[in-house]
């Protein structure tokens, strides 16, 4: 009885905590964070441009603690070929070093990464396309509970609820913070920090700054970051999609959690990158499972 009480008690405690895990999937090494406090409230600020209530998000969820880099992007490319955006193929990093955050990506290609860490194909997964892997062809929508039920963990780019609440929301569950530090203060360009302002001129190593209050890296600064969400839509260009977390080059004010902006899915720039999520969160899904045991246990039921 002691055991049961004592591993029901790691379990409600690590089950509140965020904590960090290595993944290699389908040959490529990525570090996860969990991120917690399901069914918080939304950032109740209102976002520059009017917008407000991000960050709520109802289930425990994997965020990577880094935005992709080059050598995972090169790993991905060499594996399944190079994506395809509008018909195109993709083009090389601006900046090439093995640990910098890949950039010059656009929307449909950071889909596609998503895709064959999913399936090992570009054109099946969370993101459908109509083609197959060689030639995934034209972009036809997004369905997770499709891709879970079929291929059980499914990888993505966050939503801008999932990556604000990841960047901005305390880890104690009081609130969010203006920034990733987890204060309302600006942190200071240099001091752990690459956004516009410091002395860097590209982005810098991933992991190279200060980790932030839910043990990610470079949410603030380094280079912008693809979200899943649509956030415009006009007739003549069609979908924008949100872009997240300032950069090396960035102003101050796009490192906030009241800024965001977006760009068309086929546009591409060198500090365009991205970093994934992955549900359902392998870790709690064990506690889960160990948890239910301990209740069986405890109530003598096998």
């Amino acid at each position: 009885m002691k055991k049961v009480r004592v591993l029901a008690v790691v379990v409600c405690m690590m089950a509140a905590a965020n904590f960090a895990s290595a993944d290699t999937i389908r040959g490529i090494n990525i570090d996860f964070v969990t991120i917690g406090n399901a069914g918080n409230a939304g950032d109740t600020r209102v976002m520059i441009g009017g917008a407000y209530g991000w960050g709520a998000v109802s289930y425990d969820y994997h965020i990577s603690k880094y935005e992709v880099t080059n050598a995972q992007w090169n790993a991905f490319t060499a594996a399944a070929g190079a994506p395809t955006n509008c018909g195109r193929y993709d083009e090389i990093a601006y900046y090439t070093g093995a640990q910098q955050p890949t950039g010059n990506v656009t929307w449909y290609e950071a889909l596609q990464f998503c895709n064959y860490l999913t399936t090992g194909d570009k054109s099946q997964g969370v993101y459908r396309f109509s083609g197959n892997n060689t030639d995934p062809g034209n972009f036809l929508g997004i369905n997770r509970t499709a891709a879970q039920a079929t291929y059980g963990m499914i990888y993505f780019l966050p939503t801008v609820d999932e990556w604000h609440k990841a960047a901005y929301y305390k880890p104690d569950g009081s609130g969010y913070s203006l920034y990733t530090n987890g204060l309302d203060t600006i942190p200071a360009a240099d001091n752990g920090w690459n956004y516009d302002g410091g002395s860097y001129f590209s982005p810098w190593n991933v992991g190279t700054g200060t980790q932030e209050q839910n043990g990610t890296f470079d949410m603030t600064g380094n280079i912008h970051e693809w979200n899943e969400t649509m956030i415009g839509y006009d007739n003549y260009s069609g979908p924008s999609y949100a872009l997240r977390g300032g950069s090396f080059d960035a102003s101050d004010n796009s490192i906030t959690s009241l800024y965001t902006w977006y760009d068309r899915p086929y546009n591409r720039d060198r500090d365009f990158g991205f970093r994934i999520a992955s549900i359902p969160e392998p870790a709690t899904l064990l506690l889960i499972g160990l948890g239910g045991l301990v209740l069986r246990r405890k109530n003598n039921v096998e």
